[in-house]
């Protein structure tokens, strides 16, 4: 191919990671020889998780040939057998599948009755979906179908996606487009594109999904909308994937006519035994609810004086006779709090320890505050043993340029999932208090705010989707590394070829750390503009909560800038372990998080405190360059529609990063009246033109 050209077959992002496009001649044969037949064994006929994994892979190992894959019966010389239990081609792996659970899976290269076969097997139908999208990843990414031995399961139990969706079809911080929902259709027709998004999630092992937005309406909980989400739920359970609803709390008066919602009254209660049994007659496997109560506004056990755990035990008692389970969600401020907004979650749930419902798990963002580009673990994680947490993350990059920005979240999950409770005190990592093990919990569950939406390439762009590709793989294998995950999809996405994969990788694992230099750099957040959290406004300082001002968040002034929270300030650093304390305090990436410093203040290695924000700032800047340039050289590698709408979204990003520096550098200047380092531009526009700009139509309001 000459230098400069792009492939022929145009894409447009819709097939994610799962192209299966045709490999060369030599690989090709390979996979023919040892792919002859897909055999489903009589242990796991009729299983439909089982004949949606058996379709996958004559649809991919048939794609990547360039010949067709058909069912075959009974085990033959080079076909791919799927076995439930260990019975059959799957004995002698008895003492391996006992150990796996039931969404764990082994592929192996054996022999049966002489003849050559591929074996899945796995104790139920989703682990041998799982299987089957493992065996095509390994060979989407270069691998053969040659002496495998494969064996893997989850360390985590429920890996959910939460769809901020509402009924009428938008969605809350959606940047690309409509919700796949369409409540207005459902029940009589089902979109088929959900079978995609079905065989999206289960080729990552997501295994449930919350259909609407966690500011819920009561009135997805009413008859009418059990049978839409039941139509749903159809479509997807052949992937493996629990359907969940989040459920308003004042619902039994919104639509049950009651006086009040008050969780220790009976006949609250009562009404949400009924609508948990309406719920469970319509989808047998519901998974459950989750609920946002007394938290922003939105109605909750606080209204009556009552506790959460009141609150969560109350609907979870409705969910217990049908083993569904409730995510309650710890994110919860209210404007009586005026000491320290990130310390609210902590104060109200850590007296709550041990006083939940077996079948209640609560939902705790990865920081305290809100999804920034970069915030402390949250404290909650270590501090409750008696509870069960789950992690709450956001791939949808609401506070990280939105559609646009190229920002590889892996290692921002990565980060969070890594980081030690109780350094030196073998009390464990967060991905040891989410996945059980630390303190024995069996109910262990992860979650992620989604990016889906009905634009053709389901993300917003193409580099979105590797967010939510990476949510799946570290839900799945928390102690995974982001960087191997990001070369697993650019070569599924894009193409193996090394010289592609190395600089994309690169970039990708740089873009996260760039995004937090030119907007939010050495541990300052929330300095985005309100309401839509699209671009730099920390000038904002008259709303009338103090916690919805940027200002209030990084207490800049002639003298200095940061957020005191040691003893001497808010304190919020005692809610930590003192070991993880002491590390974050002294962690130059949470410097303003922790501290308020003078303008002047010597950052070690870094020279004045003004002087080094700059830098960063500019640091920011030159990294989005560089990633352009990089981009720019790839064309001989990527489709003509998919790398222009690339190119011309870092092109975006660019532009928005000198936004970003230098409408924050040219307010912290005003204040500060210091010169710039030497190097350093000055702002494009005086700070009055930063100020004047506004964006009321924003997307994902």
């Amino acid at each position: 191919m000459a230098a400069g050209a792009f492939p022929a077959q145009a894409e447009d992002g819709y097939d994610l990671w799962l192209r299966y496009r045709p490999v060369s001649a030599a690989r090709a044969a390979g996979i023919a020889a040892h792919a002859r037949a897909v055999v489903v064994a009589p242990t796991a006929a009729g299983d439909a998780r089982v004949k949606a994994a058996a379709d996958e892979l004559e649809r991919g190992l048939g794609g990547m040939a360039a010949r067709a894959v058909r069912a075959g019966a009974g085990p033959q010389e080079g076909s791919i057998v799927l076995a439930l239990g260990a019975t059959g081609p799957a004995h002698s792996s008895a003492a391996i599948l006992g150990g796996l659970g039931a969404d764990g899976y082994v592929i192996r290269s054996t022999l049966d009755h002489g003849r050559r076969i591929t074996l899945i097997a796995a104790n139920n139908g989703a682990g041998i979906l799982y299987g089957a999208f493992a065996l095509l990843r390994h060979v989407q990414i270069g691998g053969t179908l040659v002496n495998l031995s494969l064996v893997s399961k989850p360390r985590i139990a429920l890996r959910v996606l939460d769809h901020w969706d509402n009924l009428d079809g938008s969605v809350e911080r959606g940047y690309a487009g409509q919700s796949i929902w369409n409540w207005w259709t459902l029940p009589d027709h089902v979109d088929p594109r959900l079978i995609d998004y079905a065989r999206a999630n289960a080729s990552i092992g997501i295994n449930g999904v919350v259909l609407n937005n966690v500011n819920a309406k009561a009135d997805s909980l009413t008859d009418a909308y059990i049978a839409k989400t039941a139509a749903i739920a159809d479509a997807l359970r052949p992937y493996g994937i629990r359907v969940y609803l989040s459920a308003r709390f004042s619902a039994p008066m919104e639509i049950g006519g009651l006086k009040t919602a008050d969780p220790l009254d009976p006949a609250v209660a009562a009404w949400w035994r009924e609508r948990a049994d309406a719920i469970y007659r319509a989808i047998p496997d519901f998974g459950g609810f989750l609920v946002k109560a007394s938290s922003e506004g939105q109605p909750g056990p606080g209204d009556y004086h009552r506790t959460h755990a009141d609150g969560a035990n109350m609907i979870a008692a409705a969910l217990a006779p049908h083993h569904g389970i409730l995510m309650w969600r710890a994110f919860v401020y209210s404007a009586d709090n005026r000491e320290d907004r990130v310390k609210q979650a902590y104060d109200e749930f850590k007296p709550l320890d041990g006083k939940f419902a077996a079948n209640v798990i609560l939902q705790v963002k990865n920081g305290p505050l809100d999804f920034q580009p970069r915030e402390p673990f949250h404290p909650l994680f270590g501090a409750m043993p008696a509870t069960p947490l789950m992690m709450e993350f956001q791939v949808t990059k609401e506070y990280l340029g939105q559609a646009t920005h190229l920002v590889y979240l892996g290692p921002l999950f990565e980060e969070v999932l890594r980081a030690d409770t109780h350094p030196g005190e073998a009390r464990g990592t967060v991905a040891d208090i989410v996945d059980g093990s630390r303190d024995g919990h069996a109910l262990t569950a992860i979650a992620s705010v989604a990016n889906i939406g009905a634009d053709r390439d389901w993300a917003g762009s193409t580099f979105n989707q590797a967010n939510w590709y990476a949510f799946g793989r570290l839900a799945w294998d928390p102690g995974a590394s982001s960087r191997d995950i990001a070369a697993e999809w650019a070569s599924m996405t894009f193409t193996t070829a090394p010289d592609f994969v190395a600089p994309t990788v690169a970039m990708m694992m740089r873009s996260r750390e760039a995004a937090v230099d030119y907007m939010t750099p050495m541990g300052l957040a929330h300095l985005m503009g309100t309401g839509h959290h699209y671009g730099p406004a920390p000038w904002v300082a008259d709303l009338a909560r103090p916690e919805w001002n940027p200002a209030y968040y990084h207490r800049a002034d002639a003298r200095g800038i940061g957020f005191d929270r040691t003893a001497s300030g808010s304190d919020a650093l005692a809610q930590y372990a003192p070991a993880a304390a002491r590390r974050l305090a002294a962690d130059p990436n949470y410097l303003l998080w922790f501290h308020h410093l003078s303008w002047t203040d010597t950052v070690p290695g870094e020279g004045p405190l003004w002087d080094a924000l700059v830098r960063h700032y500019d640091r920011g800047v030159t990294e989005v360059v560089a990633m352009r340039a990089t981009w720019a050289t790839l064309t001989r590698f990527v489709d003509r529609d998919r790398f222009a709408k690339t190119g011309d979204y870092l092109a975006i990003q660019e532009r928005e990063a000198h936004w970003w520096r230098d409408a924050c550098v040219a307010y912290f200047q005003s204040l500060n009246h210091l010169p710039l380092p030497p190097g350093s531009a000055p702002p494009a526009h005086p700070l009055a033109w930063y100020e004047a700009l506004r964006f009321p139509y924003a997307p994902g309001q």
